[in-house]
């Protein structure tokens, strides 16, 4: 039987740990991996009153939602490769329920359900008591391999013009 990083607990928290402290989106919002294994995580962004969208209501912001669900999303696609390679979002749909409750943390469960050679398709849900009552469900594909093709360092903007370069 042959083993892959998807199948190391410890390879699995550390890249957990390092995808949370390497983004400065993540940091910002205190993102946590608090399980991860088997093309599955479940993360959480903790309450707080900074990350509150309307202060009338005290609900954590959409946009939280939003970026916790996607970095997630791409937590599962790394908890089911068998080998580690780049990934990029290709589309995240999400569908809001409801509003989250005040002063609860926010959580999301992802499961990455199937992989294709250039393609990984996950599903998610976010949620502030129980799964069951979702706040949002998200739907995610992500392409494999993103930076294939790309010379290491590569610049991915087009180089500017002449009249682009003089300000015109």
């Amino acid at each position: 039987m042959t083993h892959t990083p998807a199948d190391d607990p410890d390879w699995l928290q550390n890249l957990a740990k390092t995808m949370n402290q390497g983004s400065p989106q993540a940091v910002a919002l205190g993102m946590r991996t608090l399980e991860i294994g088997g093309g599955r995580v479940i993360m959480t962004v903790p309450y707080r009153e900074d990350l509150v969208g309307d202060p009338a209501t005290g609900v954590i912001a959409g946009g939280v939602v939003t970026t916790l669900l996607d970095h997630s999303c791409g937590q599962s696609v790394y908890a089911a490769l068998p080998n580690p390679t780049t990934i990029a979002t290709l589309d995240l749909r999400i569908d809001y329920m409801r509003r989250s409750q005040p002063g609860r943390d926010i959580f999301v469960a992802a499961h990455c359900y199937r992989l294709t050679q250039s393609i990984a398709f996950v599903r998610a849900v976010a949620y502030d008591v129980s799964a069951d009552d979702p706040v949002a469900t998200a739907q995610a594909a992500f392409m494999l391999n993103a930076s294939a093709g790309r010379p290491p360092g590569a610049n991915l903007k087009p180089p500017l013009s002449q009249s682009q370069k003089a300000g015109l």
